[in-house]
């Protein structure tokens, strides 16, 4: 079963998956927050999902930012539509930051490297592979 890891913003969702075996976190979409709950849907009905990791935004000193309200409402949604399936939340402090200087650093082209979503599904990621990294000691 895969492991599903969401950056969440109200323009965009980045999304992240596990292989089956849980062991590598791969980008997977940038969905726009309206079309998550169809796409979901259509994912959940050919991928089976053990659990979904939400990036929780937190400022510097522990507190919630001020996105936090819209990530508290989208992890209450997930709860109604996916009961069965349990919701970690994991700290994404410098996600977008580290996100950002990796595709700065990457060999990919100007244009690509411009796509606004790209910074979300990198995030997705790593918030992915952080908390893959938590579970496996």
């Amino acid at each position: 079963m895969r492991l599903m890891a969401f950056d969440y913003g109200t323009k965009r969702i980045g999304i992240a998956v596990s292989d089956p075996m849980q062991i590598i976190a791969t980008a997977l979409d940038t969905i726009h927050p309206e079309k998550i709950w169809d796409f979901l849907k259509e994912y959940t009905a050919k991928e089976a999902v053990e659990t979904f990791i939400v990036g929780k935004p937190v400022q510097m000193d522990g507190t919630a930012s001020q996105s936090a309200q819209h990530v508290t409402g989208f992890v209450r949604r997930l709860k109604k539509e996916y009961p069965h399936i349990p919701i970690v939340e994991v700290d994404e402090r410098f996600t977008s930051k580290i996100a950002s200087a990796a595709i700065a650093q990457s060999n990919l082209k100007k244009q690509k490297k411009q796509q606004k979503g790209l910074v979300d599904t990198v995030s997705a990621t790593l918030i992915l592979q952080t908390y893959m990294e938590t579970q496996s000691y």
